[in-house]
């Protein structure tokens, strides 16, 4: 994720810039050292850029956004919020891969701010929530708190997203270093060229598949039904997890505003009671709104991480 607490410019980019009472940053992935938002100094920011081996795509720049805050509002107190904090409450089942302790391999869960927000607008007890965008996770959330997700270790596993391709068998992997792939070029091919780009050959923007589909490309129907088809597969899954469903809800720039994914998602969920009304699923986005008729509620809830963090924020220097 590469959005601030608080978009600001540089302190010298402007005359007399605002001086805020305190800033909170997303960082995703806070390893097994952040389980909590903490208040940020140098110990703190040197372990975030650490752990940016496990998130390249996102903790060197959440540690730039919290340089230059610390540069801009010196005085100003910083806070750092994990993408992964709001997952400690995985039991060891889901937490722990079928691998040795000591190897310290373990499953840490991501886009945590905003299934934070979520469970907080969802009162009922067993609760599958999808974020779904560029990346994409889905989460089984039992009376508040998460007790699965699909991402793992990294924000690689799970769904097919934008450019990763998901859940991948290992021994793909190991074919490609047999092969002479090296660590680099392996990092940038699974973080940036697969995923409904890999599979299209096109794009991994879902907008611009959805237009390609509707005119007759094959791939491009191919890598939206992947995607639909494993969002599905994991909500299913969780459903049985959470020893049912009452409420499944979608966020994220696709969640939000793709009423044809979030109907191919319902669709393979009706055997468990799940009944999009059709009418509202294709209604312009406008806001928190449910869009189902049945006994499982089905909301569209666009994300508000900023008011999240600014909440967690608020708390952590209460």
């Amino acid at each position: 994720m590469k959005r601030r607490a608080f978009d600001f410019p540089a302190a010298a980019e402007i005359d007399d810039p605002p001086r805020p009472d305190a800033i909170g940053v997303r960082v995703v992935h806070g390893g097994s050292r952040f389980t909590a938002p903490v208040r940020v100094d140098d110990a703190v920011l040197a372990g975030i850029e650490e752990l940016s081996e496990l998130a390249p795509l996102h903790n060197p720049r959440s540690a730039a956004t919290i340089e230059e805050a610390r540069r801009s509002f010196p005085e100003v107190p910083i806070v750092a919020v994990f993408d992964t904090a709001f997952h400690q409450t995985l039991p060891p089942a889901a937490a722990e891969y079928a691998v040795p302790r000591e190897l310290g391999i373990r499953r840490f869960g991501f886009h945590g701010v905003s299934y934070s927000y979520l469970a907080s607008q969802v009162r009922a007890r067993r609760h599958v929530a999808c974020h779904l965008g560029n990346g994409a996770s889905v989460c089984a959330i039992l009376d508040g708190r998460s007790v699965d997700t699909s991402m793992g270790f990294t924000p690689m596993e799970g769904l097919v997203m934008g450019t990763r391709a998901g859940d991948l068998d290992p021994g793909a992997i190991l074919h490609l270093l047999r092969k002479g792939m090296g660590p680099k070029d392996l990092d940038a091919l699974l973080n940036e060229r697969c995923g409904l780009l890999g599979v299209s050959g096109r794009s991994g923007d879902m907008r611009e598949l959805e237009r390609a589909a509707a005119g007759g490309d094959e791939r491009a129907t191919l890598a939206i039904e992947m995607f639909t088809r494993r969002v599905a597969k994991y909500a299913g899954a969780y459903a049985a997890v959470l020893g049912g469903l009452d409420a499944l809800t979608f966020t994220g720039g696709i969640g939000e505003h793709s009423w044809s994914v979030r109907a191919d998602v319902c669709r393979r969920l009706e055997f468990l009671g799940v009944v999009l009304d059709e009418e509202r699923n294709r209604a312009p986005a406008a806001g928190d709104r449910c869009i189902s008729r049945g006994a499982v509620e089905v909301r569209v809830i666009p994300a508000n991480e900023e008011l999240e963090i600014a909440r967690l924020t608020f708390r952590e220097l209460s």
